[in-house]
């Protein structure tokens, strides 16, 4: 599998096209503010017609799940399993794209801290599947 993530201000996933506003950005806040993941998974031939499990955690510099405040339960997604199908007609070998857009509240994360969003795939974690950000410092 291959998987694409940006981090955006707003992301949206219409008629399997993946719409994405204020992408790109690796720095955040002080204060919390909405933000959005974009992601772009790509199925290979291989493995379509399989249920894929698929993890999105916020862990912190040390790779530590970070807790919401209010529950200090983990902050992550858990994705319904992915199944992609084989269209008829498509050529052996063609890999499938699957645009996915997770929306956040604002999430209040400490000033000038590290963070990475981990995707995982069955069980399975990729260097390539992390997006790391900061936070600014507050301001004196």
């Amino acid at each position: 599998m291959r998987a694409t993530l940006l981090l955006a201000d707003h992301a949206q996933v219409a008629e399997g096209k993946l719409y994405i506003n204020g992408g790109g950005w690796t720095v955040i806040g002080p204060q919390p503010m909405p933000f959005a993941i974009a992601m772009y998974v790509e199925v290979p031939w291989d493995q379509t017609n399989t249920k894929h499990s698929m993890l999105l955690e916020l862990l912190d510099a040390d790779g530590h799940p970070v807790t919401a405040p209010e529950s200090d339960d983990p902050i992550r997604v858990e994705f319904p399993p992915l199944e992609v199908g084989r269209p008829p007609g498509v050529k052996p070998g063609m890999p499938f794209g699957v645009p996915l857009a997770v929306n956040f509240g604002p999430l209040p994360l400490e000033p000038d801290g590290r963070y990475v969003w981990q995707l995982t795939i069955d069980g399975h974690a990729d260097e390539d599947w992390r997006l790391t950000f900061s936070t600014r410092p507050e301001l004196a």
